[in-house]
């Protein structure tokens, strides 16, 4: 019996024993209801193991996707996985870190692609590193400080600011430029994670961005943006993996860990 219908039929088991246990007296006491022991997931990928044994084919991928993964990794793991794979589902979600940690500790996600927190957030997710990101601070390229090279933190505070949002390890990096020169970060904020937007705002106004180096390399290999000649590759952040400490693959998941660590930067 392949391992996760296994593990399905087990949770099914405790969720019928539980149904003739008394409810706990307090909600937030720990203890799960029922319906929550047997997992929807463990089914789907249950279908997928079937299948593969029966030599056919189930189930999707499902990938939580941060914004470096959309830009740079996905893109070119997905034309590789769909010349092997030319029928078989993918979906991709993003959002919120805490969101898609959520969906994929649930089971409805089967992993991250995206900047690791270090420490991990939690003792029952896995976090495998691809490789090492760093910071980016960008301008348009008719920016007052797109052409200079000498250029200080008071420089910095003279302009307006997109920035990802607060919680995301590129947001602590942008923050510690200032802090450790002793001064306040920047107040005049928008908070985005979207290249796409940063881009035209950029272009269209003085604002300043900071982004994933690696995320707008090719928007400023391009043209459409530039980056400042500011020192920031001491503030280094891990890019990679994250997934279920018991989370069993099926064949066409691994294949799509494997694509996305064979296109990260600096892979053999």
């Amino acid at each position: 019996m392949p391992t996760t219908v296994h593990r399905a039929v087990t949770q099914i088991e405790q969720a019928a024993c539980s149904l003739f246990e008394a409810p706990p007296r307090h909600p937030a006491d720990g203890s799960l209801c029922a319906a929550q022991a047997a997992r929807p997931y463990e089914f789907d990928q249950a279908d997928a193991e079937l299948a593969e044994f029966n030599g056919g084919e189930a189930g999707a991928i499902v990938i939580g996707a941060m914004p470096l993964a959309r830009s740079v990794l996905l893109p070119r793991a997905l034309a590789r996985f769909r010349q092997q794979q030319p029928t078989y589902p993918v979906r991709i979600h993003d959002g919120p870190y805490d969101e898609l940690l959520g969906a994929l500790r649930r089971g409805a996600i089967d992993f991250l692609v995206g900047a690791l927190r270090e420490p991990a957030p939690i003792g029952d997710v896995v976090q495998r590193r691809l490789f090492d990101d760093r910071l980016a601070l960008l301008a348009g390229p008719d920016h007052p400080l797109a052409s200079r090279t000498d250029i200080t933190v008071e420089d910095l505070l003279g302009y307006p600011w997109v920035v990802p949002r607060l919680g995301t390890p590129t947001r602590e990096q942008f923050e510690t430029i200032f802090t450790s020169a002793g001064k306040e970060p920047p107040r005049r904020l928008i908070e985005s994670g979207s290249l796409l937007l940063m881009r035209e705002l950029l272009n269209e106004s003085q604002h300043l961005g900071c982004l994933s180096r690696h995320q707008s390399q090719r928007e400023c290999d391009h043209g459409l943006l530039v980056s400042l000649t500011y020192p920031t590759d001491h503030l280094v952040r891990p890019i990679g993996l994250t997934y279920r400490e018991n989370w069993r693959p099926t064949s066409a998941q691994s294949l799509m860990l494997r694509l996305v660590a064979e296109v990260a930067p600096g892979a053999d």
